[in-house]
């Protein structure tokens, strides 16, 4: 095959590939820094108030996003959090400790479709409020506190999930 028709299926290959991966939008509208985390993408980092930081996953993973608060790290990226901390470390592949609000998602998980939730399963740490931005979808879940309709609050509470179709971008606001 010639250089060019294998750049060019490369290309290709590389657009059908990219074409479900999303863009998660995270911002921190809280008064306060928050520490945001994101598995299994592995990423963390310091968000200070007004702050919005930018991730792009891809299609068929399951993952979340969470808020860290009362974080301390080192130049080498260790240190600890009150809230949500993650075995130490500033880039997060552990899911956080408790309490945590979480909003959890899987993208391209059946049917074309992305789903998400938010889960205050494992606590209630930041007020915070999840959704998609493109692709004509409008479900905006919104937690202020420990007890929200629009959590997921005990294992298998029948909640059924909130779906868009894949390559749908996402926002996490902090405290909205």
């Amino acid at each position: 095959m010639s250089p060019i028709k294998i750049l060019l299926l490369s290309i290709f290959t590389l657009c059908l590939i990219s074409a479900h991966a999303a863009r998660f939008d995270i911002i921190n509208q809280c008064s306060y820094t928050v520490w945001p985390a994101a598995t299994p993408s592995g990423g963390g980092r310091q968000l200070n108030s007004g702050q919005t930081w930018s991730i792009d996953i891809p299609a068929g993973i399951s993952g979340q996003v969470w808020g860290r608060t009362g974080c301390s790290f080192d130049g080498s990226g260790r240190g600890s959090c009150q809230t949500g901390d993650c075995g130490g470390a500033l880039s997060c592949t552990l899911s956080g400790k408790s309490p945590l609000t979480l909003a959890e998602f899987t993208l391209n998980g059946g049917n074309n479709q992305d789903y998400f939730d938010l889960s205050v399963i494992d606590g209630f740490n930041i007020p915070m409020q999840f959704g998609p931005t493109s692709n004509g979808c409008n479900k905006v879940l919104t937690c202020q506190q420990s007890s929200c309709p629009d959590a997921i609050e005990f294992p298998n509470d029948g909640t059924k999930l909130p779906s868009c179709p894949s390559g749908t971008n996402y926002k996490v606001v902090f405290c909205p």
